[in-house]
């Protein structure tokens, strides 16, 4: 091989090239994965995301009916917004497909978690005893080892994905990795995405929002960390109704709360940019409706 010779970067002092990064656009093409989609088990979300394709001499728009595989989404908002519950839809949702799902429980014990997933399969109508161990949870709300030492709850995840033949993660939520370090948060979702797509997973990231951010900025704890190094972030909101005003932009009575819906980007495939309703059943399932601004 040809000695490279170490040159000075712009006085940042001389450094030795890494030839294994480097890759003409034909060789990396060879290693980049089909697009398709990925059910997701949430009522109105799939048929959201498109690709665009040439046929002859025109570009045809083509449903994906799911989330782009091996892409690696966060999911934001505040409270009681429905995050948790559409990442317990996507993972029953897998897991009834016979999908080995990892899931990653930062707030919440391992135990009350899988209660809870019980109660999504239940209203999904899956019974989650023939499923259930389709489901590996790592228990990182109740490890603080896991919680508090990057490396170890990755080497733990790759372990899960060698062993149980995972293809899909789940982490709720990736803010409790960071929420004594903020100023580290772009550095651990960094680390923690390059680790998706190393294993080829489908990866949904939960992201807690604060209450001073504005409802449907993709903003988070963290500042904008997350929503710069994922591929593609929903955000969503509740919005009370407590003037004339937003009662008739949501059509809805003073004092209701309505819950919104919106695709903040998606770097893999095109998709709906429309600012959605979002309704949680009285079974617990989140749905993704028509626009606020439907065409009449």
């Amino acid at each position: 091989m040809e000695k490279v010779e170490k040159k000075d970067s712009v006085g940042f002092g001389y450094g030795e090239p890494d030839l294994k990064s480097i890759y003409t656009g034909s060789e990396a093409l060879k290693k980049a994965p089909k697009v398709y989609g990925v059910p997701t088990g949430i009522k109105g979300l799939d048929e959201l995301f498109f690709v665009v394709e040439k046929e002859g001499d025109k570009l045809v728009k083509k449903p994906l009916n799911g989330i782009p595989a091996y892409s690696v989404f966060n999911l934001t908002g505040v409270s009681d917004t429905g995050k948790s519950l559409m990442v317990e839809q996507f993972a029953v949702a897998q897991a009834s497909k016979g999908e080995k799902v990892a899931f990653i429980t930062v707030e919440t014990p391992a135990n009350f978690v899988v209660s809870s997933l019980r109660l999504r399969a239940h209203a999904m109508g899956i019974e989650f005893d023939e499923i259930q161990d389709n489901i590996i949870l790592i228990d990182a709300a109740s490890s603080t080892r896991l919680r508090e030492n990057l490396p170890d709850l990755l080497a733990t995840l790759a372990y899960v994905i060698q062993n149980y033949k995972v293809k899909f993660t789940v982490i709720d939520s990736v803010t409790g990795l960071f929420e004594t370090k903020e100023m580290l948060a772009r550095s651990i979702v960094r680390r923690i995405f390059n680790f998706m797509k190393k294993w080829y997973q489908t990866a949904l990231f939960v992201s807690q929002k604060r209450s001073g951010h504005e409802e449907l900025t993709a903003e988070a704890a963290g500042g904008y960390a997350i929503g710069h190094i994922v591929d593609g972030t929903m955000v969503l909101a509740k919005e009370l109704i407590d003037s004339s005003y937003k009662a008739k932009i949501y059509k809805k009575p003073i004092g209701e709360v309505v819950r919104l819906f919106r695709i903040d980007g998606c770097r893999m495939c095109g998709h709906d940019t429309s600012v959605r309703f979002l309704e949680i059943t009285e079974e617990g399932l989140v749905e993704i409706k028509e626009p606020i601004f439907a065409k009449k």
